[in-house]
């Protein structure tokens, strides 16, 4: 029974994630109907805590969004590219890393490819050299953000273990910092100039180049609404930040349980959630942003999309290692004792097929904690978690392909010989080992 269950449950996952968006969730939803309705299994339960940290902090980007925050946040970044066009390679992915650290999603890096391969071809500098770290410090700027859904579902899985939001920070930040470090030394000389290119002196022959169209900048009372919004948005993540390193300043508050008085202080995920509703309604009355522009926006359809993907697919896996903790924990536990960089590579391949950081986390990381692994372990392989790159059909590193009108970035004739393996492998790789250390050293 246990071998039939396990295959609906890779089946469910592999379908929807082969039909992208919110199919990961519903085809999940099949799954669990299974597992609960016909084979008689008890419901696991779905991550409300998660679902509901990752809603507050999507409303309150959306409004931004909406206000103009996200246009004014591109546009600074834009300015510094500008500044030093022959320093792209190294300038880029830090600029990039920033600006998805401060946002906590990807989706922001979709308006600054365009100027990043504009900036580099000006310049001289083969575009695929700082498209394609861009593209893969974007993913660890987004497991480093204290506001990102990944993270958010970090903090939730481990609270048990005592892990704060700050000690993740304290080793992610460091540890992605050094891979994108590394990994921008690995692509800063490769491939040929662009000057001794042939595919683009042969674009350049046949007049197939076009320049790319300056997006329009905000101006006037636009650009106050962007500009206060933004600041907005930035502030509630400094407080979600001061309330993570200084957990005596979250209130306290008197429960009575049996006739006896308790003080609790807010857990870390109201507090996320409480804070990010604010922001996202002082966004709403200071800088009129609209309501009905926030609900159709690009950020409230990924952070929709990445809810019901999480709802579906986290559900039914709770369902399945709920009705089967026993013999899994007894299975491999062991085997994970003795050589947990196996633990990593689940971590690995598991966001290759679920292109979705936050739902392998959700999925993997609490059994890993039923598993007995130590506090330092899992947050030491949470890194390995950035496997999306592996495949070339996730959306960032196709949109890096597009917009490269020089040709140099692209997907090999093998179709694992892209452009973004080696900074992809190299920056995964580096920012788990680093975490390890400093997770170990933490935690010892």
């Amino acid at each position: 029974m246990l071998f039939l269950e396990l295959v609906i449950l890779l089946g469910c996952i592999l379908v929807g994630a082969r039909l992208g968006g919110i199919a990961l969730g519903t085809v999940s939803g099949i799954g669990l109907v299974i597992f609960v309705l016909v084979l008689g299994m008890p419901p696991g339960q779905p991550p409300g805590t998660v679902l509901g940290m990752i809603l507050a902090v999507i409303t309150a980007l959306s409004m931004m969004e909406s206000a103009g925050g996200l246009t004014y946040l591109v546009e600074q970044a834009e300015k510094l590219l500008r500044r030093n066009p022959s320093r792209i390679t190294f300038i880029a992915p830090l600029v990039t890393y920033v600006l998805i650290f401060a946002a906590g999603t990807q989706h922001v890096i979709y308006s600054l490819l365009p100027v990043i391969a504009e900036v580099a071809r000006k310049a001289g500098v083969r575009p695929e050299r700082p498209l394609s770290i861009s593209v893969i410090a974007a993913q660890q700027g987004l497991i480093a953000s204290p506001v990102s859904a990944v993270t958010v579902a970090l903090v939730a899985s481990l609270a048990s273990l005592e892990v704060s939001l700050i000690d993740i920070m304290l080793v992610t930040i460091p540890a992605t910092l050094i891979a994108v470090a590394a990994a921008t030394l690995a692509v800063a000389w490769r491939g040929p100039a662009l000057e001794d290119d042939p595919q683009y002196q042969a674009l350049l022959a046949a007049g197939s180049l076009e320049p790319v169209a300056p997006a329009e900048p905000l101006v006037g009372e636009a650009r106050r609404k962007g500009a206060g919004s933004c600041m907005v948005f930035l502030g509630a993540v400094a407080v979600v930040v001061l309330l993570g390193l200084f957990p005596d300043i979250r209130p306290a508050y008197e429960t009575t349980v049996d006739g006896v008085v308790q003080v609790s202080r807010v857990d870390m995920g109201p507090a996320i959630m409480i804070v990010m509703l604010a922001a996202a309604g002082l966004i709403t009355l200071l800088f009129k942003a609209s309501p009905a522009a926030a609900i159709k926006g690009d950020l409230m359809r990924s952070g929709l999309i990445a809810i019901i993907s999480i709802l579906g697919v986290s559900w039914m896996g709770s369902s399945f290692f709920a009705a089967n903790e026993v013999t899994i924990v007894e299975s491999i536990s062991s085997v994970i004792a003795t050589a947990p960089w196996l633990f990593a590579l689940g971590l690995f391949v598991l966001s290759i097929l679920l292109f979705s950081q936050a739902a392998t986390i959700v999925i993997l990381a609490p059994v890993g904690v039923a598993l007995g692994m130590p506090a330092y372990l899992l947050l030491g392989l949470y890194p390995a978690v950035n496997g999306n790159f592996f495949l070339p059909t996730y959306g960032t590193v196709l949109a890096a392909i597009s917009f490269d009108q020089t040709g140099t970035t692209r997907i090999g004739k093998y179709l694992l010989n892209h452009s973004f393996m080696r900074p992809g492998l190299v920056a995964t790789i580096t920012a788990t080992v680093v975490a390890l250390a400093i997770s170990r050293f933490m935690f010892a």
